[in-house]
């Protein structure tokens, strides 16, 4: 079968690999050899950890633009398009070089089986070496040791905030997990450990590894937050530079202080002039992402694990509402959804859920509304899909009120394009 279309080449690999996830190396890392991809011919920041790591790509891209640095950034997942993955000078790829690099890790690959994810990291490698990006930064899809990425040595490694999630593959402890998220470090290179409270396996593996220079948190740099705006302090050329204040925003401090240490370390860091409004331009879709339409207020978040939660939470109770707060809310069935209800039990006014029909792994509404009445939640709404989930938590909301649109990925993928579409009468909703 030959491929000639974005669509028809996603649809294909959808189809080629036997499982979803096949975490290690070799036969990504043969692919990348067959293809002269390694090793980069620029630095590297490698970026893992459970939550936070689209916030911090997203924060060093800024800065390195800002710098004049021809960026490469590979994220993951999606939220309504592919080429999103894949981002060169701060625009997504075109179709035609995503298309052009599946078809030559396609005949180069043999008889090689690789995943959907191994083909979007190795496409990403090849985009950034056809565009000559001179400073490429990737996110770990999954845990870090194993993961396709993880072919490729980072001169700077970033670990951000470290939560259970994904246990049968990673493990069913902080200390475990830590474990496999730093096996992105490498000896006598830079890591910046963005988690404040750190496993002890995670700082003995560091030492372990002799990665260096290593920062912490809280330690080698920080912030500290305080009514509506936050303080910062990084090492930079040796010395403690002091940031701030910046005014809270969607993204979390404590992620933008990571990427701040990243790009400080490869000189790329902005002087206090202009950081503020490199800051400001950040963009991203679905973190904390606040929209108003026809007198309601909506907070967009892909809070998908316990952790992630107790985040947006405390961005919304830090945040006025006149009215009431109601949840629109989906996720999957592997993600611990009993620990997400028990964390938001009693924070919204009603819960509107919807079924996914097109999404396999997706939590049915009637079981997330189970562990909802356990929970002591009265005013759950069940609905066909999502869309009609929003649109009845929509008919029952009063000008005032916010809705909180979060969950998975694939929930708010499918919400936020209907959101973001100025003026968008009550009817397109439905």
């Amino acid at each position: 079968m030959t491929s000639s279309t974005l669509a028809q080449w996603l649809h294909r690999l959808e189809g080629l690999h036997p499982t979803q996830v096949d975490l290690g190396l070799e036969r990504v890392a043969a692919v990348a050899r067959a293809l002269d991809l390694l090793p980069l011919p620029c630095p590297v920041v490698t970026v893992a950890g459970t939550n936070g790591k689209g916030s911090t790509v997203a924060v060093l891209e800024a800065l390195a633009l800002a710098a004049g640095r021809r960026v490469g950034a590979f994220t993951s997942p999606h939220l309504q398009r592919f080429n999103e993955r894949i981002r060169v000078d701060g625009a997504e790829a075109a179709d035609a070089d995503i298309v052009q690099a599946f078809a030559a890790i396609d005949a180069a690959r043999g008889e090689t089986s690789l995943t959907y994810f191994e083909f979007s990291a190795l496409a990403a490698l090849c985009v950034f070496r056809r565009h000559a990006a001179d400073l490429v930064v990737l996110e770990v899809g999954l845990g870090g040791r194993l993961d396709a990425v993880n072919i490729v040595d980072a001169d700077v490694a970033v670990i951000t905030a470290i939560a259970l999630d994904h246990q049968d593959w990673l493990g069913s402890t902080r200390e475990q997990i830590a474990l496999e998220k730093a096996g992105i470090l490498r000896p006598e290179r830079a890591a910046v450990i963005a988690d404040p409270e750190p496993p002890a396996s995670l700082r003995g593996r560091v030492a372990q590894l002799g990665a260096s220079p290593a920062l912490y948190l809280g330690e080698d740099f920080g912030v500290a937050v305080g009514e509506g705006r936050w303080r910062g302090w990084l090492q930079q050329d040796g010395e403690r530079r002091d940031i701030g204040p910046l005014a809270d925003g969607p993204l979390l401090p404590a992620n933008v202080c990571g990427a701040l240490q990243a790009a400080a370390l490869l000189g790329c860091a902005a002087d206090d002039t202009a950081l503020a409004g490199v800051l400001q331009g950040v963009r991203l879709p679905g973190r904390r992402q606040a929209l108003q339409r026809d007198g309601l207020d909506y907070v967009v978040d892909v809070a998908h694990n316990p952790a992630a939660v107790d985040k947006l939470l405390e961005y919304l109770n830090a945040t006025s509402c006149a009215g009431k707060t109601i949840a629109v809310f989906s996720a999957m069935e592997d993600k611990d959804l009993e620990g997400m209800v028990a964390a938001a039990a009693g924070s919204f006014h009603a819960w509107f859920l919807g079924d996914q029909p097109d999404v396999a792994r997706a939590a049915r509404a009637a079981d997330i509304a189970r562990l909802l009445h356990a929970a002591g939640e009265e005013r759950v709404s069940l609905s066909r899909n999502l869309r009609q989930a929003l649109a009845r938590a929509r008919s029952v909301a009063a000008p005032g009120d916010r809705l909180v649109v979060f969950g998975s990925f694939y929930t708010v993928g499918a919400l936020l394009p209907r959101l973001e579409r100025a003026g968008a009468p009550h009817e397109a909703l439905s």
